[in-house]
């Protein structure tokens, strides 16, 4: 067994910890330390449901997000459009080669001042990860598609420790009530700007796939006041791919988080960027936190000790914190297998373009309908229209998602010359997803217009999933082996794919699973 150096606890631990933060300012800052029962990092779906789940068992938890609180309400500016892609787009810790990445993405320059925006673009060998960074991490900015994936399919990707049957019983039902799922109105989709996703409809249909109603965390109220002019559009013209500034979108921070903080027992902390984590002599969780303003200006460093650590950062944030912990031993005897299985969730976005057929300069959005194709686990695929945000012309094209099957993998290992875990994926990786869901993406569209593959152009996905997966690197109950009182709750603890779905709704479900049993197990003895 390697001798653990305990870099952490060291005053020159505590230098290196803090040296080199990606975009942080740095300046004599004081250092405090501080002591809490529980600490759950991250705020996105996994993050919320232990957060939420602590608090109401009593427990005093204090969750560390990077990101800032985004507050929405009728006719505000919260969030950038397609016309205002400015500072708040990207967070001021994305590299250089991940604002180039960001900007071929959109096709457009992003005003890059820095300022704790809402994506980080995550640079890889031949893959680009999209990573939240907000109070209520990608819940803000996801389209909202809400999907469970089938038995068939669900039992392919996860090990048989988890129960399905429980789950679909419980678990994913809760999360539907929490998120208050429902589906667009007739009346709405009827509406005019809702025309591609009836053209969407009809063509999936003479393409012999069944299209139906997708479930979606919104207030569809909302979106029919605009179309009575009685706020300024943001659902009805698709101005909702980064955040919805009307509200009315059941995202983390307004439902999860906030009943967590109601409890009087959650206390939230935005602008903490934490750097590095470790466990002390006496086995506890050491943090090392970094508190900024908006511009990423370091404005105090901290170094934060727990009994309990919940690791929530995403699957490219956990994977990183516990890749690098490895490699400085400051966690001795974690998991060999931690880095490993990290997927794309088989994603891939297109534009569909018709010269023909007026898709229109503004398109409803975010998502109405959707076809799954799921009769064969093994090629299980899903496609879903999604609008084109205003950009002022009319581009006669629309957006269409896929998910699917891929076995391919990749991992997050470390580099010795910059001291960063890397992400490595295959080289032209997912194929096996892209073949499925482009043939059925060419028989919908047929002669009705081209495809653009926007993930040939840039190899990239949202929904990075895996890096420290159940049944390889911690239980179905996300506890990291042999680590007692760490544990997993996000994308990271996913093996690399939710099964042809949108990861949301796989994630919060798995973490409630969890929750249950870290509350009646852990709660009083561990935590």
């Amino acid at each position: 067994m390697r001798a653990s150096r305990r870099s952490v606890l060291t005053a020159a631990g505590l230098t290196a910890a803090f040296t080199g933060l990606p975009g942080v300012a740095r300046a004599a800052v004081p250092v405090t330390r501080e002591e809490h029962r529980a600490v759950v990092i991250g705020s996105g779906f996994g993050g919320s449901v232990a957060a939420l789940r602590l608090s109401q068992a009593g427990v005093p938890v204090t969750v560390l997000e990077r990101g800032r609180r985004w507050p929405t309400g009728p006719d505000m500016d919260t969030f950038p459009t397609a016309r205002t892609m400015d500072k708040r787009v990207l967070w001021y810790g994305t590299t250089p080669e991940g604002v180039r990445a960001a900007q071929a993405l959109v096709g457009e320059p992003i005003d890059f001042e820095p300022y704790v925006g809402l994506v980080e673009a995550v640079v890889g060998v031949n893959m680009v990860a999209f990573v939240p960074a907000a109070l209520g991490g990608g819940s803000l900015s996801y389209e909202g598609v809400s999907l469970q994936p089938s038995a068939d399919v669900f039992h392919r990707i996860f090990p048989a420790g988890l129960d399905y049957e429980l789950l679909d019983r419980v678990h994913y039902p809760r999360v539907a009530r929490m998120l208050d799922l429902a589906t667009a109105p007739d009346e709405l989709i009827g509406s005019k700007s809702y025309h591609p996703a009836r053209y969407f409809k009809m063509r999936a249909g003479a393409a012999g796939y069944a299209v139906e109603k997708l479930r979606m965390p919104i207030d569809w109220s909302y979106a029919l006041a605009e179309l009575r002019g009685e706020m300024k559009p943001s659902y009805t013209n698709g101005d909702c791919f980064l955040g919805v500034n009307n509200g009315g979108k059941n995202s983390l921070d307004v439902t999860y988080l906030a009943r967590a903080e109601a409890t009087g027992n959650c206390t939230i902390r935005t602008h903490h960027n934490v750097s590095s984590i470790g466990r002390a002599a006496d086995g506890r969780w050491v943090v090392h936190a970094t508190r900024t303003d908006d511009r990423g200006t370091a404005l105090e460093e901290k170094v934060i000790t727990t009994g309990a650590l919940v690791l929530a950062a995403g699957s490219t944030g956990t994977s990183r914190l516990l890749v690098e912990a490895q490699a400085h031993d400051t966690i001795p005897d974690l998991p060999e297998a931690v880095g490993e299985c990290w997927g794309t969730n088989g994603d891939r976005i297109y534009v569909w373009t018709n010269p023909f057929t007026d898709f229109g300069a503004e398109q409803g959005g975010p998502c109405v309908y959707g076809s799954m194709d799921w009769d064969d686990a093994a090629t299980a695929n899903t496609i879903v229209q999604a609008a084109i945000p205003p950009f002022g012309v009319n581009p006669r094209s629309t957006m269409v998602i896929g998910y699917g099957m891929t076995p391919d993998r990749g991992r997050f290992a470390y580099d010795a010359v910059t001291g960063k875990a890397v992400l490595r994926f295959p080289f032209l990786g997912d194929q096996a997803s892209y073949r499925v869901i482009d043939r059925r993406m060419r028989e919908i569209v047929g002669s009705h217009g081209t495809l653009l593959d926007t993930n040939a152009a840039l190899a990239s996905t949202w929904h990075g999933l895996g890096g420290v997966v159940m049944g390889r690197a911690c239980d179905v109950q996300g506890r990291v082996l042999g680590q007692r009182g760490l544990y997993v709750l996000d994308g990271a603890l996913i093996p690399g794919s939710t099964g042809a779905c949108n990861p949301s709704m796989t994630i919060a479900a798995v973490a409630e699973h969890a929750m249950d049993a870290i509350v009646r197990e852990d709660v009083g003895t561990v935590i």
